[in-house]
């Protein structure tokens, strides 16, 4: 269960000598972030300075972490990778399949209960292969991560977008897909394009209602959901040092809503007592000897601009309370002035909910801090205006709290504490009159808020925010509520304020826990069996995607047109669709049903060209896939936005999809189309998104020649006979044009192990 302590060693070791190689060779001071990957290079010490967001490099990672809604598909493909066990250390977590609905004890069981067959299968794959598994109940991935695996100067994978918690713990955390998940666990190199480098200084120290929170609130507002992609964002100055390690996890984590590669901070005091106090006293040994490595030279902070390729600097003294949204999380409110842009914009006022928790605020600090919110309005007589959940991010966690009284707290305010698990944050939440698509505003300290996330209502205003101001505007019941000037009436009508919200860092006590919920793997996993039901609708063996034949894609039909934000929900959504991640047939059902259809503005309605009738887009992309006939997916600005959603690629990839051409890709998704042997395209000129027709047949004229930095040439025939040339840029390396003709890259690892 518990972090390994050699390896963390070796890697230090490795560190010392290639960063003070990589130095000599690149001959400048060198940021954290530059140190960690080249001290994490597949072939040992750096031959050459990289070019920034140009050379794609292979890694070596320390870890992999996957989650129980994408550990299904990863792990079914690591079965057909043809190994033994694990080339790294790597564990499964259960947080995702647990509906949040009457409270932790009967949702857990209920959980149990529906999604038995699937927890055995990710225990007992993860038996057999040396993973390590937490059951469910045991917590949030990330928060387990965080408190137990994470270290500073390591290099870490994971199945989720917002593994990136684990830069608080000064590690280079990075969301990837199942198949890049596979390739590190089966020991090969991990592939990654260098990332170009963000800078933040952060001045001054947060005070009264200001929390970590806000920090990436404001970075978020100022950089857009897609300023980050290609960049690793590094945080440095008195602000960084001054904050808690759990609130550096929170920054971090909610980095991924930036579209950043990853985030992080330097090794620090703050790191030293998180990890001391978590039992990793040894980690604090190890790191003390090379914690000049683990930080960035001193002439990087000393002279920021010239060391990164943007510098943004925000004094947290003058920094306000943050309230993002709805419906995105870079749509950036400063309280202060909430009342006038709410009004402007017909936002609903009444706050229904409040909602504390999931991996980006679930920390001892953060159910402390909103703790003490609630426990002064118990003590002004104040009822909430508004109902309140919360989900706690690991048994640790919970059961810490409840030791030290938080959780009686929070329940004298008739607060349902959900499971410790992802629950609302991911739509896992059985929402009460949800269905009836009223319009109504919620507040929550999750990491997204895109349309229909939460509760599945496309109506419901969601907001982002910290769990002392998502504890204060649910008391008030009112998204216009400024707690920092602003009073309440309590329930004898006198006229009361709420200070600011106080909480320890960490336990004075300490952590403490019954039973954490880890299982360990058999020691010899060879007698273990895997059994998955051939009439089983949650679980289905994986047949290889069939290789490029070789000749150009012609004939093809165009299966959709997206218009505007398609992020991975809309083309794969989760909530009740979570069920099925590990049946890649039944959950291609869902496949492009939120993407809005550029013909028509409705979602989940485009024509089928072989009946001129209109249908839901998986119906059609099977109809297409039936008769043989190719289909390809059209986009617009940063497709594929949100999470690491492997099965956003493996359904169109399913069901017949040839290529993806968009105006841009977000990070995550552009690999995950490449590892399924998908053509990953962006449009060479923007503006010829707007040639493309409804009924339009595309050929492509050049792809027998395909080769990296060359575009492809692709011919849209229109239905009046006429036509257009488009040319699509790429980037595909020669690695990745070998998964292409493979038909995906798993298909070469499982013939590498059979040679």
């Amino acid at each position: 269960m518990a972090f390994d302590i050699e390896m963390i060693k070796k890697v230090y070791a490795n560190m010392t000598s290639r960063v003070d190689a990589a130095r000599e060779i690149v001959g400048r001071p060198l940021t954290l972030t530059e140190k960690i990957l080249y001290s994490h290079l597949w072939d040992g010490t750096p031959s050459k300075a990289f070019t920034k967001g140009v050379d794609y490099v292979d890694f070596a990672p320390d870890r992999v972490a996957c989650q129980d809604a994408t550990a299904q598909m990863a792990l079914l493909q690591f079965m057909h990778a043809g190994k033994k066990t694990v080339a790294v250390p790597t564990t499964v977590h259960c947080d995702h399949l647990i509906l949040a609905k009457n409270g932790a004890e009967f949702d857990l069981a209920a959980a149990n209960k529906q999604s038995k067959e699937v927890f055995d299968f990710l225990s007992s794959v993860s038996d057999k292969y040396g993973i390590g598994f937490w059951k469910p109940g045991s917590g949030i991935i990330h928060q387990i991560v965080l408190e137990n695996y994470a270290f500073p100067g390591g290099l870490m994978i994971g199945t989720d977008s917002h593994t990136v918690n684990a830069g608080g713990l000064g590690m280079l955390a990075i969301g990837v897909g199942g198949a890049d998940a596979v390739d590190v666990m089966s020991g090969m190199s991990w592939e990654l394009k260098f990332p170009k480098l963000i800078g933040v200084k952060l001045t001054g120290k947060l005070s009264g209602w200001t929390a970590p929170k806000d920090v990436i609130l404001k970075v978020a507002d100022i950089l857009t959901v897609k300023g980050g992609t290609g960049a690793i964002v590094e945080y440095f100055g008195e602000g960084a040092t001054s904050m808690s390690c759990t609130g550096k996890g929170t920054i971090c984590n909610m980095g991924a809503e930036i579209g950043a590669t990853t985030s992080t901070f330097g090794y620090d005091e703050s790191m030293r007592r998180y990890l001391s106090a978590t039992g990793r006293q040894d980690v604090v040994d190890a790191a003390d000897k090379v914690a000049s490595y683990l930080t960035a030279d001193p002439e990087v902070y000393a002279d920021p601009a010239t060391y990164f390729d943007q510098v943004i600097e925000i004094n947290l003294s003058e920094l306000e309370p943050h309230i993002n949204g709805p419906f995105t999380p870079d749509r950036g409110t400063p309280v202060s002035k909430m009342k006038e842009e709410a009004a402007a914009n017909g936002w609903p006022i009444k706050v229904e909910w409040g909602l504390i928790g999931s991996c980006t605020n679930s920390s001892y600090e953060d159910m402390a801090r909103a703790a003490s919110i609630v426990n002064q309005a118990v003590e002004l007589g104040i009822s909430p205006k508004a109902e309140f959940g919360i989900n706690p991010g690991s048994e640790q966690i919970r059961y810490t709290i409840e030791r030290d009284g938080i959780i009686a707290t929070f329940e004298k305010m008739g607060t349902k504490v959900f499971t410790n698990a992802c629950g609302p944050c991911i739509g896992q939440w059985d929402r009460a009159g949800a269905d009836k698509g009223e319009k109504n505003t919620i507040v929550h300290s999750f990491n997204r808020n895109f349309s229909k996330r939460a509760d599945g209502n496309p109506n419901t205003h969601a907001f982002v925010t910290s769990p002392e101001m998502v504890a204060a505007l649910a008391i008030s019941g009112r998204l216009d509520f400024n707690p920092l000037t602003d009073t309440l009436i309590n329930d004898n009508g006198e006229e009361v304020k709420l200070s600011a919200p106080y909480g320890d860092e960490l336990p004075k006590k300490g952590f403490a826990v019954e039973d954490a919920g880890f299982q360990a793997p058999a020691a010899d996993g060879s007698g273990v069996q895997i059994v998955v039901s051939e009439t089983s609708d949650r679980l289905q063996l994986l047949a290889p995607f069939q290789p490029w034949d070789g000749k150009n894609i012609s004939g093809a039909k165009l299966l959709i047109k997206a218009f505007g934000k398609c992020t991975t929900d809309h083309i794969s959504m989760a909530g009740p669709w979570l069920r099925f991640r590990g049946h890649l047939d039944n959950i291609s059902n869902n496949m492009l049903i939120g993407a809005v259809n550029a013909f028509n503005d409705k979602t989940n309605s485009v024509k089928n060209q072989l009946t001129g009738a209109y249908d839901a887009v998986p119906a059609v992309a099977r109809a297409y896939k039936a008769a043989g006939v190719p289909s390809i997916v059209v986009g617009d600005h940063n497709y594929g936005e949100g999470s690491s959603r492997e099965h956003a690629a493996m359904e169109p990839r399913f069901l017949g999809v040839q290529a993806v051409l968009v105006k841009s890709f977000a990070r995550i998704h552009e690999t995950n189309l490449k590892k399924q042997g998908l053509l990953g395209l962006t449009f060479a000129n923007e503006a010829d998104y707007d040639k493309i027709q409804e009924d339009d047949v595309i050929n492509f004229t050049d792809l027998v020649d395909f080769a990296p930095g060359k575009p492809l040439t692709l011919e849209f025939v229109h239905a009046d006979g006429t036509k257009d040339i488009i040319l699509a840029n790429h980037t595909y390396n020669e690695g990745q044009i070998g998964w292409f003709v493979a038909g995906s890259a798993l298909n070469l690892i499982a013939a590498a192990s059979n040679a």
